[in-house]
């Protein structure tokens, strides 16, 4: 499995969908950055494990950008803002957050979903946990609804799970794993995102967190199976089952 094989990064046994170049474009952006995250996001000493492998993943995602134009349109400016935020390219991230903020001041998406899922992305970065999970309060009420993202609803549900991470930033288990939980019982919201996968992987984190190691495992299980035939290599995964493996 790489990035930009969608429907891959639910399961392992895709169909392929016909989509448009800039569809192809931002979810392998979002897609390459959300691999490549070997740690999770409460572990201090994620910007040595993945700093090198998110500079490449930023590059990566510099270069796909290169192939539409910004202005085509607000969902995927906002989807290059993610994605440099995960790729801890915070400055690009910021700028292009604030170019949306201007440009669509009174959108009810942007301002409510968009925004605060990338300010709160960006505040993890800084180690702010509370400020992204302040961030992302404004989502609450527009987060399960649908927006006119290009060519399928990739925008759904994506404040809950970086709430979620907030939440294990914070060492807050019972909290995160309710986040996860949204995401798993949404599963027709959520389609073919990636976070639909990795939600399982949050959970199991969460669980752990909370010291209850049945629930960790078998939440790693789900998330393991789903990606029982993907590239070996790809980070996170790695990082994945070398955490299951500790709960053996």
């Amino acid at each position: 499995m790489s990035p930009g094989m969608s429907t891959l990064t639910f399961s392992s046994n895709p169909r392929r969908e016909r989509v448009s170049k800039k569809t192809r474009v931002w979810r392998s952006a979002l897609e390459c950055t959300l691999f490549h995250r070997a740690s999770p996001p409460n572990a201090e000493s994620a910007p040595r494990q993945s700093g090198k492998t998110l500079r490449g993943a930023a590059a990566r995602i510099a270069g796909l950008l290169q192939t539409v134009k910004l202005s085509t349109g607000r969902d995927l400016q906002y989807f290059a803002a993610l994605a440099f935020a995960y790729a801890r390219d915070d400055a690009r991230a910021k700028a292009l957050a604030n170019d949306l903020d201007k440009s669509y001041p009174e959108d009810t998406i942007v301002q409510f979903n968009y925004l605060p899922t990338v300010r709160g992305r960006l505040a993890l970065n800084r180690g702010d946990a509370s400020a992204a999970i302040a961030s992302l309060g404004f989502a609450v009420p527009y987060e399960l609804g649908r927006t006119r993202a290009i060519d399928l609803d990739w925008t759904a549900m994506f404040p809950v799970f970086v709430r979620g991470e907030a939440y294990l930033a914070a060492h807050k288990g019972s909290e995160a794993a309710a986040e996860f939980q949204k995401i798993v019982d949404h599963r027709g919201l959520v389609l073919n995102q990636p976070i639909g996968a990795l939600a399982h992987l949050g959970l199991g984190r969460a669980y752990v967190l909370q010291g209850d190691i049945p629930k960790g495992k078998a939440a790693y299980q789900d998330f393991l199976a789903l990606w029982k035939d993907a590239d070996p290599d790809i980070p996170i995964l790695k990082q994945a089952k070398a955490e299951y493996a500790k709960l053996q």
